[in-house]
């Protein structure tokens, strides 16, 4: 209710006044956010005032003799400016990278540490199972869904096209080698022992208290709230705010069962 008071007086601000709190992705220089009017005004003068410099040391040189030297030094200059704009997009994009990677890191450990719980859960399950295994399928399925989701849109550098193959496989085969520990252990595991009881709530715990904080920062306040890509639709953002209270929805609704 509180998020979706405050997505409701966001979109009042924007279609009232048209400005959005979502950040612009820059850094300041100068005092000035790059990214920003201010920041575009700014460097449209210096290149205009740059030009004019040039064209005057151009017609000057015409009388010293000095025009061939300064036009090495302006194109020096120009060449250094360029190196300069591409040494910062590749900055910029690897500060988001990291970013991006280590917000994912986070939901990613806590989907691995509540899936190694469900397959021991489903492992050891006796006359259960059949109620459990479609749940845990479906709930499997739509994490995997949210994951992959997520990964896909993190642009990852040529050096870490590695990352998202072990990324998903880790996510993949962890279910399936917990319930083949839970059915080796299956005939000595006391599910309803002091130990077993630790153990679960202990990972349960850290892995619904990262799941939650995910959910919260990285989906509701920043897809909805601080995303300046986001879309000015209202039909489309009424669709987005359903999908993801009815998929909250479903998936508290499968705790009845799992």
């Amino acid at each position: 209710m509180v998020f979706l008071m405050d997505f409701g007086a966001e979109r009042f601000v924007e279609k009232r006044f048209g400005y959005s709190h979502g950040h612009t992705g820059g850094e300041q220089a100068g005092g000035i956010q790059r990214g920003s009017v201010d920041h575009g005004m700014l460097s449209y003068t210096l290149s205009q005032q740059d030009r004019q410099q040039s064209h005057q040391y151009m017609h000057s040189g015409e009388q010293d003799g000095t025009a061939p030297d300064q036009a090495v030094q302006f194109k020096d200059r120009n060449g250094a400016e360029a190196m300069s704009i591409t040494s910062e997009k590749e900055m910029a994009a690897e500060t988001s990278f990291r970013q991006q990677i280590a917000a994912f890191l986070i939901l990613e450990f806590g989907v691995i540490f509540h899936s190694v719980i469900i397959g021991l859960t489903l492992g050891t399950a006796g006359s259960e199972f059949a109620t459990l295994y479609p749940v845990i399928v479906f709930h499997q399925s739509f994490e995997g869904l949210g994951i992959g989701a997520r990964l896909s849109a993190i642009g990852f550098p040529r050096r870490f096209k590695w990352m998202p193959w072990a990324l998903c496989a880790a996510y993949g085969f962890t279910t399936p080698i917990a319930i083949a520990v839970g059915l080796g252990v299956r005939t000595t595991y006391n599910a309803g022992s002091f130990t077993a009881n630790i153990v679960s709530g202990v990972l349960d715990s850290l892995s619904a208290g990262i799941l939650l904080y995910t959910g919260f920062v990285e989906l509701l306040a920043r897809d909805f709230l601080f995303n300046p890509d986001r879309t000015h639709d209202d039909k489309q953002l009424t669709f987005m705010v359903c999908s993801v209270l009815i998929g909250a929805g479903v998936m508290a609704l499968l705790g009845k069962w799992a």
